[in-house]
């Protein structure tokens, strides 16, 4: 016994439906399920769709209980945070506070110290890039100051920026 459509529906409603939608995937299952309002048997309408039968079922299933917009494709939610909200602001203190020295035994924070922090305090195991994406979640970026020449003359290098200016 196949699961029946709604009542509150018909094909031209459907059909109407489908040519409104910007999105081709739910067109194509609404046109499928116009189908069957108009008699077509699930086989034929799994033909229409260029699906099988269970995935007739399914649509009918989503149709049935959230109607047209049921059948629009959903991001994924993908992975849960391996940090809940709290550890994260707390990681995200202790990195604007600084590493403390005869604590944390590093004077500044490098990802490979911050990835160990983290699996010793909260033993959850970060890669590299998994924390460079963590930190950037928190709006904390990495970032190295540029390295300077101890011997160089700031005077000289002005001159020769206005004299570069001034003889082009």
């Amino acid at each position: 016994m196949a699961l029946p459509l709604r009542d509150d529906f018909d094909a031209p409603t459907v059909r109407l439906a489908a040519k409104r939608s910007k999105d081709g995937p739910q067109a194509r299952r609404l046109l499928a399920l116009a189908a069957i309002y108009e008699g077509a048997s699930r086989t034929e309408a799994a033909k229409i769709g260029g699906v099988t039968l269970q995935i007739i079922r399914d649509w009918v299933l989503k149709f049935n209980a959230h109607g047209p917009d049921g059948l629009i494709d959903r991001k994924p939610p993908g992975q849960a945070p391996r940090l809940n909200d709290a550890h994260r602001a707390a990681l995200a203190s202790i990195i604007e506070s600084g590493p403390i020295p005869a604590v944390h035994g590093v004077v500044r924070w490098r990802i490979v110290d911050l990835c160990r922090y983290v699996e010793e305090r909260w033993e959850v195991r970060y890669s590299e890039t998994g924390m460079l994406r963590l930190l950037w979640s928190l709006d904390l970026s990495h970032r190295k100051t540029r390295p300077r020449h101890p011997q160089s003359d700031e005077k000289a290098q002005q001159a020769f920026k206005k004299g570069a200016l001034l003889s082009a």
